[in-house]
């Protein structure tokens, strides 16, 4: 079991893939010609199954698969399969753009659940977030992985000047499909660009909707990151994740391995373990992994003040959004 010395308890891990993207998003890769890491610095594919096999002897009962986009990587496939075969719930997140390529083996591999970023429901819209021209064929993948069975679940960053105009568009997706939509309010990384008057707040949004429908408020699950509602008379539901205005670590789970193998004990946390480097060195990696857990700050990294409002992007030490994993 990990437990931090908050006595929280940590059983899901975020494996990133890769930090290669097919799309260009201005809050996750906002230069177009960034680096992305050669394979020989990408863990290998017996190196994330060894990994995720000691996570899993700890205590690790859940972990999904993040990027980048993890299906642009050739082993994706292999890293599935390989991972189903342990006692865990398997996930993912994907921009969906390659989901009709995958979707056998995602179902042999039990995934159940798969959440799809995707900020925008009109087409020039998305061409200009994403700088890709695939709109369609994103919405064609999210129809098919519904029709197929899966658990869809759609992220979208509430981007300023965007999310005002489309917020109801989304809620309205819901009404005859059984999609979960979740508003995110906009988080600082490197090179995105956050101040804190961009920020949209769940609170805002939460008024709009209001304004036009009739909804109830659903139990939100343990550990959950999303405060979730539902329109009457609707299949599927919406929610918000309010990480800037109000924070959910109290009771948080989670840890992230970078695809270059680094742990990361929180998502703006600037302090990282080399997992992949004591590995390939033939050294035990569980005290690493224990010593990052327990080293785990109480709320945000240790990077935030009590109020988003006084956060300064420019002393934040972390990576890009690309360069974590989603």
């Amino acid at each position: 079991m990990l437990q931090d010395t908050h006595q929280r308890i940590h059983d899901y891990l975020r494996i990133s893939l890769t930090d290669s993207c097919n799309f260009r998003c201005q809050y996750c890769m906002p230069d177009e010609n960034i680096q992305c890491l050669p394979n020989k610095h990408l863990m290998q594919v017996e190196e994330i199954v060894e990994i995720a096999k000691t996570f899993v002897g700890l205590g690790v009962n859940k972990i999904r698969l993040t990027g980048g986009e993890p299906m642009v990587r050739k082993e994706f496939p292999q890293i599935l399969q390989k991972l189903s075969e342990l006692p865990v719930e398997i996930s993912l997140t994907t921009n969906a753009v390659l989901a009709h390529k995958y979707i056998d083996q995602l179902k042999a591999a039990e995934v159940r659940s798969l959440n799809v970023s995707l900020d925008t429901l009109d087409a020039e819209t998305f061409k200009r977030i994403t700088k890709r021209n695939q709109f369609q064929l994103v919405w064609d993948n999210i129809l098919l992985l519904l029709n197929e069975g899966f658990r869809v679940k759609i992220n979208a960053v509430a981007i300023e000047g965007v999310i005002e105009k489309e917020i109801l568009d989304f809620v309205a997706i819901t009404k005859d499909l059984p999609l979960h939509v979740r508003m995110i309010e906009f988080m600082p990384f490197e090179g995105n660009h956050w101040n804190s008057k961009k920020v949209i707040t769940a609170t805002q949004m939460l008024k709009w909707v209001e304004e036009e429908y009739d909804m109830v408020k659903l139990k939100d699950r343990p550990h959950a990151t999303a405060k979730k509602y539902k329109a009457i008379g609707h299949e599927g539901t919406f929610a918000f994740i309010t990480t800037m205005t109000e924070h959910f670590c109290g009771d948080c789970n989670r840890m992230r391995l970078t695809a270059d193998g680094k742990m990361k004990n929180c998502l703006f946390g600037s302090e990282e373990m080399d997992v992949l480097g004591t590995l390939r060195k033939g050294e035990d990696i569980v005290p690493l992994i224990r010593t990052s857990v327990r080293r785990k700050h109480s709320v945000m990294g240790g990077q935030f003040a009590k109020s988003y409002k006084d956060a300064e992007a420019s002393t934040i030490k972390n990576r890009s959004m690309i360069k974590i994993g989603g």
